[in-house]
């Protein structure tokens, strides 16, 4: 009983160890780059899952480090549930020697280059993987579109220009700061977000009142004791046991929200 006991935690300790490179080498699922638009260089990180029929597509946007090796490895966390994830890299092109998030130096350096990016280029990517994965055979036509931290401010922000997605969802991003903006949402949009993450917080009640007078849904969890970015922070081995807790609970309810589409 002893020697079963060591190996299901040694089991459960390597599983939670694994890196995001580790979870990306090691996926059984089909991965592969993409260009969403053959007049832009916009490339895009897809995934399949191992499915028998037509599924939506989730459309991952990236926090502001880019399209890092976290980012692809929750594509494929996605995928894994059952869905095809697709992740298009906002930075493609934008690298001192034109290519995309891989080629700059640091997550720093990423990072400045994302607060750059100018927002009609930013909504036309996303258009355009709209359309790339209405296009894509394996997927049923439906499109749910997921942000994390910069791409979650993103993700509420497509949600007030876009009539082809079946919903938009938050994780730890602000909501747009003009009020008149959430009368063009026509979708309902789901908030994740850290208990400890008063920067975004303080701008929940403006989006609550502002979807509530829109007539559209707004359901927000917040996690108590979870810090900014829990779903990347939350597997690593160093974790918090707040943010733990937090992602395992967040993956739950994610997965209950995907499958209603």
């Amino acid at each position: 009983m002893k020697t079963v006991l060591y190996i299901c935690l040694f089991a459960l300790t390597s599983a939670w160890s694994q890196n995001p490179l580790e979870r990306l080498e090691t996926s059984p699922r089909h991965h592969e780059w993409v260009r969403v638009n053959p007049k832009s260089n916009t490339q895009a990180f897809l995934v399949y899952p191992e499915v028998s029929e037509k599924t939506p597509v989730v459309i991952l946007i990236h926090e502001n480090r880019g399209l890092n090796d976290w980012a692809r490895s929750m594509a494929d966390q996605i995928a894994e549930m059952g869905y095809i994830a697709i992740a298009p890299d906002f930075l493609s092109g934008k690298a001192p020697d034109g290519g995309g998030t891989a080629a700059f130096e640091n997550s720093d350096a990423a990072r400045t280059a994302i607060y750059q990016l100018d927002p009609k280029n930013i909504r036309s990517t996303l258009e355009n993987t709209v359309a790339y994965a209405k296009n894509i055979p394996a997927a049923n036509g439906k499109v749910v579109v997921i942000g994390f931290c910069w791409g979650g401010s993103q993700s509420f922000r497509f949600a007030t220009q876009s009539t082809s997605i079946e919903t938009a969802i938050v994780c730890y991003g602000t909501g747009p700061e003009e009020t008149e903006a959430y009368q063009k949402i026509r979708v309902p949009v789901y908030g994740f977000y850290g208990g400890n993450d008063n920067r975004v917080n303080a701008t929940i009640a403006m989006s609550k009142a502002a979807m509530k007078q829109n007539n559209q849904p707004f359901e927000t969890v917040i996690y108590e004791g979870a810090g900014h970015g829990f779903f990347r922070a939350g597997e690593a081995e160093d974790a918090s046991s707040a943010n733990k807790k937090a992602r395992t609970a967040g993956i739950q309810r994610l997965k209950e929200i995907l499958a209603k589409f």
